[in-house]
């Protein structure tokens, strides 16, 4: 898979790719992220990317001219591609909404800043809005690296496991159970016993229902979308 990202701080993003499992997947060819100044596509002496919103209030808005030029350049380099607007207004990020763009061959994700970006972008370029949450960040380079990182776990190849990003928490509606590791008895809190049985089928309803209690302790929200989904 490709992805390219359009941004106005470039500088946020080689850190977490070189590292863990994106920087894995990118040496092993599963994944390749190109990262663009917005700026290169803005024109005039000053590379100008941002104006004050028609209207008035307060900030500043992204204007289309520059990441309007980045997309079709992008395009005319490397195909059509899947535009992916990161914001606040966008549809909730969910396992389902990963595994689905981790089918694409080609993604081009647009990072607002500021206030956000000219609606004409989300209308007539973006191809989806994606939000990671209900919450207000500073820009769509954090949300980028999430949506990055949650596509990549389900590329072929990319995780030891295979089925491993679909037994993690949401991916069956319900949070994941807690997990154990050695020692057994850590300064007097012990490991539960049913783990360390060799009952593959007690362990497996153990972990349902120990996740079935963590979701209605910390996401009741999630159980209560799980029983009213068709």
């Amino acid at each position: 898979m490709r992805i390219d990202v359009l941004t106005l701080f470039p500088g946020m993003f080689p850190g977490p790719l070189s590292h863990s499992i994106l920087g894995r997947a990118g040496e092993a060819g599963h994944l390749a992220v190109e990262v663009h100044d917005l700026r290169t596509y803005a024109e005039g002496k000053h590379r100008v990317t941002d104006e004050p919103p028609f209207g008035g209030g307060g900030g500043m808005v992204m204007k289309p001219g520059p990441i309007f030029a980045g997309v079709e350049a992008l395009r005319a380099g490397h195909g059509q591609g899947r535009v992916i607007l990161l914001s606040p207004a966008g549809s909730l990020l969910t396992p389902e909404t990963a595994a689905r763009l981790a089918k694409e061959d080609h993604l081009i994700l647009l990072c607002g800043r500021y206030e956000g970006v000219d609606q004409r972008v989300a209308d007539h370029l973006a191809d989806e809005e994606l939000s990671i949450g209900d919450y207000v960040l500073s820009g769509g380079e954090l949300p980028a690296l999430v949506l990055i990182d949650a596509v990549a776990r389900f590329l072929p190849g990319v995780l030891g496991d295979p089925a491993a990003p679909h037994n993690d928490s949401f991916s069956h509606g319900i949070l994941e159970s807690p997990h154990y590791t050695r020692p057994r008895d850590f300064r007097g809190w012990t490991v539960p016993d049913v783990l360390l049985s060799g009952d593959h089928a007690a362990v497996t309803a153990w972990r349902r229902a120990e996740g079935e209690r963590l979701t209605a302790q910390n996401r009741p929200d999630l159980l209560k979308k799980k029983l009213t989904d068709p």
